[in-house]
């Protein structure tokens, strides 16, 4: 790496590691209430940020070395997490109660990747995923991708196809840039986190969806930057690093500095608005906790390609010198 490459790439770091540093210290707010299994429970309160942390968890684990103080700040959250559902014996309950809920698998699917597995669970599942109610839910295109990936980390036999659950997605349909708003962008970028499972594996996105996406995510991206919506800018930084043929390092690297402004000293990005020295009070937990999550999975992703694109040039200017 030059040394430009080296400052960039340690900013990328200082930003993941005081996100990562954030949730931990913050872990007591993803903990499961009383009112986990309620019958009118608050999903969104509840069981989403705990999904959501052990999904940035399981991340961050697959391209850390397992020395790196990041690898064990995640493993030791994500101990945490499987912790706060009885090592899995709380999505079995969940599965009595609404056998045909999808997101209780879909929160599974995170611990399963990571091994951590509870076999009454899947084997009550499995059984449900087989019946026409499970197989003819009515469900947005990318929450039907989200299931089908969820099945497979699973083990749970896929009812349906990938492919063409991508085909009636926004993104697959390569629609007018200009059309282009949050709600799309949050759509595509679990579009791409789905077919990629969570970018561990970019190959899995189509050549023309990849072309698509490295062509006009840097102009999305800059707009979401100017805008302060940091959270989906967080996003598309993972998809930016999610795609086989990824953007320019400049680009990123340009964006990681825009973003370095939103973060304050406590570690915590807000999800949209004033960041660094633009609050008098703390950030409440629910208006950030979101986008630090995803500050620490883009950068874990970008630092991993960023690498890669060092790797790529030292080797080509290596060879330019051996031609001369």
């Amino acid at each position: 790496m030059t040394a430009r490459e080296v400052q960039e790439t340690r900013q990328v770091r200082r930003l993941g590691e005081a996100a990562l540093a954030w949730v931990s210290a913050h872990r007591d707010g993803f903990a499961l209430g009383e009112d986990a299994l309620a019958e009118r429970g608050q999903v969104n309160f509840t069981w989403k940020p705990l999904g959501e942390l052990a999904q940035v968890c399981v991340c961050v684990r697959r391209h850390t070395d397992p020395a790196d103080p990041l690898h064990v700040t995640a493993s030791d959250l994500l101990a945490f997490a499987w912790q706060q559902t009885g090592r899995g014996a709380l999505f079995a309950e969940l599965q009595r109660l609404e056998p045909f809920a999808t997101y209780p698998l879909e929160v599974y699917a995170a611990f399963a990747s990571a091994g951590l597995r509870h076999t009454g669970y899947e084997s009550a599942t499995a059984t449900v995923a087989r019946t026409r109610g499970w197989q003819v839910t009515e469900q947005e295109p990318n929450r039907r991708m989200g299931v089908l990936n969820s099945e497979r980390r699973s083990g749970v036999p896929e009812h349906g196809k990938m492919p063409e659950a991508l085909q009636r997605t926004w993104l697959a349909g390569l629609p007018e840039p200009w059309t282009f708003e949050a709600a799309a962008g949050y759509t595509l970028t679990h579009v791409v986190f789905h077919l990629t499972d969570w970018g561990l594996t970019p190959e899995a996105v189509p050549p023309p969806v990849g072309a698509y996406l490295r062509h006009w995510l840097p102009p999305w991206l800059d707009t979401c930057l100017e805008g302060e919506q940091w959270d989906l800018s967080c996003e598309l930084l993972a998809v930016a690093s999610s795609l086989p043929d990824p953007p320019e390092p400049a680009m990123v690297q340009d964006a990681w500095a825009r973003l370095a402004v939103a973060q304050d000293d406590s570690g915590a990005v807000p999800e949209v608005g004033a960041g660094r020295g633009g609050r008098s009070t703390a950030h409440e937990f629910i208006d950030c906790y979101h986008s630090t999550l995803m500050t620490a999975f883009a950068a874990v992703l970008t630092l991993d390609r960023l690498c890669e694109a060092a790797v790529d040039g030292a080797a080509a200017r290596g060879g330019q010198g051996a031609a001369r």
